[in-house]
């Protein structure tokens, strides 16, 4: 039943058409964007995230590997990539690769999150050994690999379409795509922020290639830059066309600009108001997908718990080592133990539970979640 909160609200007919079951339209988002009632759109955000997942919250003991950040794209929003003249790039071997994948394994990691640069001179052999030799490792090691534009870069470097090179890196150990590279989808802004990048029915199509394979993947968008917020709702459509299509991605991972090193002239980075209301709009626009991530190296962990009340359902993972992010400014921690994780999740009275990379529960945490939150104390009576 619509709460009485949203029954006194602006947005009470949008309450009551998400209740029974109908999709917002692009300008009904666009609403929820410019309403002033922030608590509104994240108690109704809330409402509809918990009528997916209940009460938990979940996390993965996962750990991030760059294996490169050399890169022969220029893209003006990147802190990461650099050039082979450059004193801070990096390049690691398959043996360094192994090193840190037996590591992990003693960490208790179940997933390696590996994406790097478009390196300019490492062959396709490079990638498939690597991946081969990180599943004989350990089989069961998921391995969550590579953005749509490094697909690309691989199928020219295999002499292969797009397709068959993923059933190339599939048959050769690739569990799962990542996200990464969706940017915004609005042309003119990724001829801004990312100039000879894919486009955004390139990024599309590798996924809907990978979906057709029978795998699973995440998706992104990078906001609060120089776009505005009917490119935001545009990017947020067009993921959920696909959505609809294939039924292939396991959740959404909105994720902040970052402000630091890069050629970007944004003056003012999205704040923290900004961030929950995307994460919001982004819950209710989004009704084809269970999950919704408040990645806590972008937000850092204080919002990222906030974010749990405004429609988000994970706190990502214990990451380890972050570079991305990091080399963009970020100032969040590069890992977190798992049971700060779990710390963080029972402070905002979810119940925690450890997942897989497809977000199905491996294992409900032994950390106790408090009765409630303050947090939803002060948005039922606002």
């Amino acid at each position: 039943m619509t709460e009485f909160i949203l029954q006194k609200s602006e947005l009470a007919d949008l309450a009551e058409k998400i209740e029974t079951g109908g999709r917002l339209e692009a300008n009904e988002a666009l609403r929820l964007y410019r309403c002033p009632d922030l608590n509104a759109v994240g108690r109704l955000a809330n409402i509809s995230c918990q009528q997916k997942t209940g009460n938990r919250a979940s996390y993965i003991i996962n750990r991030y590997l760059n294996y490169s950040n050399y890169c022969i794209l220029s893209c003006q929003f990147c802190s990461f990539a650099r050039k082979k003249r450059d004193k801070n790039g990096f390049e690691l071997s398959i043996e360094q690769m192994v090193a840190k994948a037996r590591e992990s394994l003693e960490l208790g990691i179940t997933e390696l999150h590996i994406v790097g640069g478009l390196h300019p001179s490492l062959p396709f052999s490079y990638y498939t050994d690597m991946l081969r030799s990180l599943k004989a490792v350990d089989s069961k090691l998921h391995l969550k690999c590579f953005t749509a534009v490094e697909i690309y870069h691989l199928a020219r470097l295999s002499k292969q379409s797009m397709p068959q090179t993923l059933a190339s890196l599939k048959e050769a150990g690739l569990d799962s795509l990542t996200g990464g590279g969706a940017e915004i989808f609005q042309q003119d802004i990724r001829d801004t922020i990312a100039k000879g990048k894919e486009t955004a029915a390139e990024y599309l199509a590798v996924h809907r290639a990978w979906h057709q394979l029978g795998g699973r993947s995440t998706c992104t968008m990078l906001f609060g830059h120089v776009e505005a917020l009917e490119d935001r709702i545009d990017h947020l459509a067009q993921l959920r066309s696909l959505q609809d299509e294939t039924g292939g991605f396991t959740a959404f991972i909105p994720l902040p600009y970052q402000p630091e090193n890069n050629e970007i002239p944004v003056s003012h980075p999205p704040t923290g108001n900004d961030i929950l209301r995307t994460l919001a709009v982004s819950r209710l626009f989004l009704d084809n997908f269970d999950h919704l991530t408040a990645y806590w190296v972008g937000l850092g962990m204080k919002l990222a718990q906030v974010a749990l009340s405004y429609g988000a359902n994970d706190l990502h993972g214990t990451i380890v080592e972050e570079h991305i992010f990091k080399m963009a400014g970020s100032e969040t921690f590069e890992g977190q133990a798992e049971d700060a994780l779990v710390k963080a999740i029972c402070e905002t009275g979810r119940a925690p539970v450890q997942r897989n990379s497809f977000y199905e529960p491996i294992g409900e945490s032994s950390g106790d979640s408090l009765p409630g939150s303050a947090l939803e104390d002060n948005l039922a009576t606002a």
